[in-house]
């Protein structure tokens, strides 16, 4: 749900959300909010109560076009994109692929009719703690992270048990061909076909990464 539906086609029929589209893995539909506006303005904001700067999406213009989205299956969450929300992690993204329907209503101008949120929102989500000028990038990167997480999305499923995050800590280090470039080589124990000492290498190499980058992730990991 979204005023500026013409954000979407580019990403949504690019890449893997593209081809699970084709696949029939996924359907993803844009409502334009605009389109249950009913002056000839198509007006979705107004001046907020109390006074102040900016201005706050209406609710019955919400409501109208939330209840025009078709329930699909038995699990369904309706998600407004907002900087007030619960940051957005590998986990919820867990979560959120779980559902046989995802509403992303992505909020603008200085945000949403507490009363709308209140009356048909499930779940307020946040990608970060910085403020875009809307929800429809937000929704990008929720709808990406989880689609690729649906059965037979991506052709080699084991790439999303070791990525960075699925467990906790950033992924390690990757190398391809050429085995040397600009002077740097590929680490030896790569190139040696001994799975298990790959393996070592790249547990130690993930958690070296994550203690220099991330140390956060290892306190919360302790913390739960």
């Amino acid at each position: 749900m979204t005023i500026f539906p013409e954000m979407f086609p580019n990403v949504l029929d690019a890449s893997i959300i593209g081809r699970a589209k084709k696949d029939g893995l996924v359907d993803v539909v844009v409502h334009n909010v605009r389109d249950s506006a009913l002056d000839a303005h198509r007006t979705v904001d107004d001046a907020p109560y109390g006074g102040g700067a900016g201005m706050v999406m209406k609710p019955d213009v919400l409501a109208r076009a939330a209840e025009k989205v078709p329930e699909e299956g038995k699990k369904r969450l309706v998600v407004l994109l907002s900087a007030q929300g619960e940051s957005f992690t590998q986990a919820i993204a867990k979560e959120l692929a779980d559902y046989d329907q995802l509403v992303l209503v992505c909020g603008r101008y200085e945000g949403v009719d507490e009363r709308f949120v209140e009356l048909f929102i499930d779940r307020e989500i946040s990608v970060g703690d910085y403020v875009t000028t809307g929800g429809e990038i937000p929704a990008m990167i929720v709808l990406d992270a989880t689609v690729r997480l649906l059965p037979g999305v991506l052709g080699n499923a084991e790439s999303l048990e070791s990525e960075s995050f699925s467990d906790g800590l950033l992924e390690y280090p990757h190398y391809t061909r050429p085995p040397e470039f600009m002077g740097l080589k590929v680490p030896e124990v790569l190139l040696n076909g001994n799975h298990k000492e790959i393996k070592k290498w790249r547990d130690e190499e993930s958690l070296k990464r994550t203690k220099e980058r991330r140390p956060d992730l290892l306190l919360k990991g302790r913390k739960n």
